[in-house]
């Protein structure tokens, strides 16, 4: 990593259960695909700074596809079919800010604009054997995401997390809710976006919280979205 988390995280890589967890996705690599490429595992440390960061969205564990994991929650790399969630975070999306999206277009579901403006992309679990949803839950990425969420909570200035589905919501009990700002729902999967995600305008709620903790709105257009001009995204 070339940001400063290689510092700031540079005691917990050093803990055993690190250790023991670095030497389970060894041999996990070794005897099966484990997505994403080690080349992109700490993807959303390199594009977000600690420094940068102002918003945290958590997802649970990478997409367990071909070609569609490359360590930022919900994003895809270039050219993919966007999944499910991902279309509905898409629809909410629109339908927020009033953009008009072609979710045709290839790479569309690279999320990484907004990791690069100090959204810190973050899932629970960072890897997961392919095809195998949840197959890495429970060795150690768990602790290790847990301390990056402490770590965020003890910054200065307030920081806007959003929680959606419950096991995001869990993470709830790391935060001091009392100093940042909490956007939740239910999951964007199409099992439970119907119960509370879909209309819950997330990305106007997270601008307007950075406005109010004096910080810049996130621009959420992405290169391949034809829209109305950015000030239209906070109301």
């Amino acid at each position: 990593m070339q940001t400063d988390w290689a510092a700031i995280l540079k005691t917990e890589f050093e803990k055993p259960y690190f250790k023991k967890l670095e030497q389970f996705i060894e041999t996990e690599r070794k005897h099966f695909t484990v997505y994403p490429s080690h080349e992109h595992l700490l993807r959303a440390f390199e594009l977000t700074s600690h420094a940068d960061t102002r918003v945290v969205i958590l997802g649970q564990d990478p997409y367990h596809g071909a070609n569609q994991a490359h360590g930022l929650c919900f994003s895809v790399q270039n050219g993919n079919a966007l999944p499910p969630s991902l279309k509905n975070i898409f629809k909410e999306l629109q339908s927020d800010l009033n953009l008009k999206i072609n979710n045709e277009l290839p790479g569309l579901g690279n999320l990484e604009p907004w990791a690069q403006q100090g959204v810190l992309m973050l899932n629970t679990t960072l890897t997961v054997r392919a095809d195998e949803a949840g197959s890495h839950q429970g060795h150690g990425w768990e602790s290790f995401t847990d301390e990056v969420i402490r770590i965020v909570n003890n910054k200065s200035h307030p920081v806007v997390f959003v929680l959606w589905g419950a096991s995001a919501r869990k993470k709830k009990q790391l935060i001091n809710t009392d100093k940042h700002h909490i956007v939740e729902s239910a999951h964007p999967s199409p099992l439970s976006a119907h119960k509370g995600f879909n209309g819950s305008r997330p990305f106007t709620k997270i601008n307007e919280a950075l406005v109010i903790s004096g910080l810049s709105p996130v621009d959420w257009r992405l290169g391949t979205q034809l829209n109305p001009p950015f000030n239209a995204q906070v109301s």
